[in-house]
């Protein structure tokens, strides 16, 4: 497991990375410009450009009356709108903060914002998106669209989002959109340790409205408050300071900041003890956290850890502090930078057994929680299992790549017998010979080998349903065509043997509807979703190796009942609806066949889809000698 890095060592190795630069410190200072404009801030270093958002808003977003989930708008985040179209019934939607969506679009609509933008992509190599407090969301939703667009004109530029103290913005589905778009890398949350704003929105707030209006008026008039300076060392002098305390003393008295504390960390709690985030209309991390004290950092990628270290922080402080670190991002900026380029040691004589068990403690020294007793272990604890999430998905991968190689034979074998029985001189294809199959050896080995298959790609699904397998695994191309593949090679036979002799379809329905499995669902997604290039090229001189239609013989199975329903239907409705799906499935069939996209055994002279053409055929003609009957069938008319 050593000889792997995970995500979370990787993330501490950008995060050192970033604090070696002056992107923090950068960021941070346009923030505080930003502040004062109320919107939004540009400004460039070379071939940087940065874009800051104001952390305070004409709107109190974070009142718990605006803090409802919404489904994001495709127009505007389609890379999201793709992940999150709910196409079975057990996908979440991709869901944000009503309040900070509705920041977003009224910047995005009413100011110069769009046109800013595309000035900037002419002019930078790299982009920068940043916003303090809640002005960190709406850098997060600006990073998204922008993303979004850049995918859609496959542009190289370089994006980055920093936040200091941002709430949180949506619900685990973004997560894992961002994920699969392999754009996690693009997001860093810098967190101060006692900082209670981004754990706020883990709490149900309604019923502590007043104490947060309170609240967020004192860090309102703090960040904005002319008397007090917005850059420099010195954020507030101690008289300044004072008097903000006071003031806010009155609306908001210690017992009322205390009880405030007390329920958002017992929320926040109950979150990391649930390790979920519990469906979709639950607040949920993603990206990078940068958890900032005086030490240095800890870097963490994944949600559930995420969540466990803001309760540990959370709880190694009071409600004085978890109000005051929202306002102290310029220290812990400058101490990070350079705390992450010191270099630490250890206690003289203390051995570790591996580097893994050093990173370990070197992450809990920076995280300032070793001293504290009853929290020290499972912070420790928390950071072993981050490490060990993010070297498992990464193994797990590798052993199921070593488990397809051995299933391959498998899928060869039933290659062979599709290609020998589209020999055979029955004429049936490789769909009928399946269906009637006796038994034989031969046909015993194939159904064996057809449901080793299916457990295999069961087993895979449920792992990446658990978060076993990296996220972007169904973004990967040697998967994604191997499923493709695997679905329409056996999907075939599932059907032949869903419909066999009086098969599943005469208790369950047919196929489509009742009988298809999930996994081919999740594949036909995956294939959709898949990035195509330009160079690809659908058109076919020769008929293909598979039909295309995976389902395509479940389609024919329906037609042949639709004609046997005509000869026994008598009422007219009925017959009108019969013919219409007997043409549009003739017409489909027709234009496939034209494109090339079956295989040759649907054109075998005595397969199901050849002898629906026969019956179909023969039907019409027996309704040529009825005309007075079927006066609108002489018209020209589909239906009689």
């Amino acid at each position: 497991m050593e000889g792997e890095t995970s995500s979370f060592e990787t993330s501490e190795m950008v995060a050192a990375f970033l604090a070696s630069t002056p992107l923090l410190s950068e960021s941070w200072s346009l923030c505080c410009r930003a502040t004062t404009t109320q919107t939004f801030a540009v400004s460039r270093a070379g071939d940087v450009s940065y874009v800051a958002f104001s952390g305070v808003q004409a709107v109190d977003v974070l009142d718990p009356g605006c803090g409802n989930l919404v489904a994001v708008d495709g127009g505007v985040f389609p890379g999201l709108l793709r992940h999150g179209e709910a196409e079975e019934k057990a996908e979440e939607p991709v869901m944000v903060h009503s309040g900070m969506l509705h920041l977003f679009h009224s910047m995005f609509k009413y100011t110069d914002f769009e046109s800013q933008m595309f000035e900037i992509m002419k002019e930078s190599k790299s982009v920068v998106f940043t916003g303090h407090s809640i002005g960190g969301t709406i850098a997060s939703l600006s990073t998204l669209w922008f993303l979004s667009y850049l995918q859609s004109i496959s542009s190289p530029l370089n994006v980055l989002c920093i936040t200091f103290g941002s709430p949180l913005l949506s619900n685990e589905s973004l997560s894992k959109s961002i994920l699969q778009e392999r754009w996690g890398g693009h997001f860093w949350h810098v967190v101060a340790k006692h900082d209670i704003v981004p754990s706020l929105l883990l709490a149900p707030l309604s019923p502590l409205t007043p104490q947060l209006h309170a609240l967020l008026q004192y860090w309102h008039l703090s960040m904005t408050s002319p008397q007090l300076p917005v850059t420099g060392q010195d954020f507030y002098s101690l008289a300044q300071r004072a008097a903000l305390k006071q003031d806010v003393a009155v609306q908001l008295p210690d017992e009322e900041k205390n009880r405030l504390f007390l329920f958002v960390l017992a929320c926040v709690e109950a979150s990391a003890k649930a390790g979920r985030s519990g469906g979709s209309s639950f607040f949920w991390p993603f990206g990078n956290y940068v958890f900032c004290t005086n030490e240095g950092a800890v870097c963490v990628d994944d949600g559930v850890a995420v969540v466990k270290l803001m309760h540990l922080m959370l709880a190694t402080g009071n409600a004085s502090s978890s109000i005051e670190d929202h306002l102290k991002y310029e220290d812990y900026v400058g101490k990070v930078s350079m705390q992450f380029l010191k270099r630490r040691g250890f206690v003289e004589g203390e051995c570790f057994e591996s580097s893994y068990e050093a990173g370990v403690t070197l992450a809990l020294q920076s995280s300032e929680i070793a001293s504290h007793e009853p929290v020290s272990g499972p912070a420790r604890d928390c950071l072993r299992t981050a490490i060990r999430m993010g070297r498992a998905p990464n193994l797990n991968s590798a052993n199921l790549a070593i488990a397809l190689s051995k299933i391959t034979p498998l899928r060869a074998q039933i290659e062979w017998y599709k290609a020998s029985c589209d020999q055979s001189d029955d004429q049936m294809g490789y769909y009928d010979t399946f269906k009637l199959r006796g038994a034989s050896k031969r046909d015993a080995k194939v159904n064996m080998n057809r449901i080793k298959l299916a457990q295999f790609w069961d087993g895979l699904i449920r792992m990446l349903e658990t978060n076993q397998l990296p996220h972007d695994f169904l973004k990967r191309e040697k998967w994604v065509n191997a499923s493709q593949f695997y679905k329409l090679l056996v999907e075939p036979l599932d059907i032949a043997d869903y419909y066999r002799l009086r098969g599943m379809h005469r208790d369950k329905g047919h196929y489509l509807t009742h009988g298809r499995e999930r996994r081919y669902e999740i594949f036909d997604r995956w294939w959709r979703n898949r990035k195509v290039g330009e160079e690809e090229n659908t058109t076919r001189s020769r008929y293909a190796s598979l039909t295309q239609d995976s389902c395509f013989w479940a389609r024919v199975e329906e037609a042949r009942e639709w004609i046997e329903n005509v000869r026994s239907e008598s009422d007219t409705r009925k017959l009108a609806m019969l013919w219409e799906n007997i043409d549009k499935f003739e017409q489909y069939a027709r234009k496939i066949v034209e494109r090339k996209e079956v295989s040759r055994d649907v054109l075998a002279e005595n397969s199901s889809y050849s002898l629906w053409l026969k019956e179909l055929s023969e039907l019409k003609s027996q309704l040529q000698q009825f005309p007075p009957r079927f006066p609108r069938f002489f018209e020209g008319e589909i239906v009689p």
